[in-house]
């Protein structure tokens, strides 16, 4: 298999579930040439300070420029790192954020769970990158209506995927090509 080459280093920032196997995320990690990943967490999986940490960490390991790939969860942690932490990001694609006011299915964490160990607020304020925030029309998760004000606080460029569920395996992406064409766009 040919290695998808960019000029920045992407680094992969997963949701709660951190590496599925067969989640689009792992697939494109192991298509791209340069490219890291943040590391899943032994202790403290619901915590968000531990999850921003978990990037700084990721980040503090790459030289040069980076892009950000995040989904669910993971573009709530990049949302947060944004607001404490200060290094040049080329560009970031935030897929499928979670809208934590909503009602989620019992296979998720709740809400509540997730504001109580450091998740709200959640910083709604523009992010000092160029960012894409990919938003389905039927996400269980969250509301089209929720994920466009959350583009709109970040000053992101918002794409309309349709009905893609959560982006998930569950919601049948395993392969998603469209990523690689939203990198590229991020990477120029």
């Amino acid at each position: 298999m040919e290695k998808l080459h960019t000029a920045a280093t992407v680094l992969i920032v997963p949701g709660l579930r951190d590496h599925v196997a067969e989640h689009w995320q792992t697939l494109l990690e192991a298509r791209l040439a340069k490219v890291r990943a943040v590391a899943p967490l032994q202790v403290n999986g619901l915590d968000c300070n531990a999850r921003v940490e978990a990037i700084q960490h990721a980040l503090e390991q790459i030289d040069g420029e980076v892009v950000l790939v995040a989904h669910s969860a993971g573009v709530l942690m990049v949302a947060h790192w944004a607001a404490r932490y200060q290094r040049p990001i080329k560009g970031a694609l935030l897929a499928a954020p979670p809208d934590l006011q909503a009602e989620w299915p019992a296979a998720y964490p709740s809400p509540d769970t997730l504001r109580a160990n450091g998740w709200a607020p959640l910083p709604i304020t523009p992010l000092p990158f160029p960012s894409i925030v990919a938003a389905s029309s039927n996400d269980h998760l969250a509301s089209l209506e929720a994920v466009t004000a959350m583009a709109r606080g970040w000053g992101s460029q918002l794409v309309e995927l349709g009905a893609v569920g959560h982006l998930n395996p569950a919601s049948g992406y395993g392969p998603w090509p469209q990523a690689e064409n939203f990198i590229q766009t991020l990477d120029c």
